[in-house]
C-alpha cells in the first residue's frame, strides 16, 4: 500500500505534507523549478513508506491510503504514479 493525493489538492498545493514526510516522497516541493507548472502535489508510490504522517497534515484532506481513496477519485492513484514516470 501507499498513499495517494487526490482532487482536493488541485490548485491548493499546501506543502505541510512535504514538510513532515520522513522520506521526501511528496513532490514537487515549493523550491522545485516545476512547482508552479503543476496543479497538485504527488506521492511517489515507490518511495512512500506508508507511515501516514502526511495525512493529518493536509488542510484539505486530500491524502488517502490507496485502499481508502474515494471511488470518484480512484484514478488519482495512477495520476500520482504517472507523475514520477515523466
Amino acid at each position: 500500500m501507499t498513499y495517494t493525493i487526490a482532487e482536493p489538492c488541485i490548485d491548493v498545493k499546501d506543502t505541510a505534507c512535504v514538510d513532515v514526510c520522513p522520506v521526501d516522497c511528496i513532490h514537487p516541493t515549493s523550491e522545485s523549478d516545476n512547482f508552479e507548472n503543476v496543479n497538485q502535489l504527488y506521492i511517489d508510490p515507490e518511495e512512500c513508506i506508508d507511515c501516514g504522517v502526511c495525512e493529518p497534515e493536509c488542510p484539505v484532506e486530500a491524502i488517502f491510503m490507496d485502499e481508502d481513496v474515494p471511488e470518484e477519485w480512484e484514478h488519482f492513484t495512477q495520476i500520482n504514479a504517472d507523475y514520477f514516470k515523466q
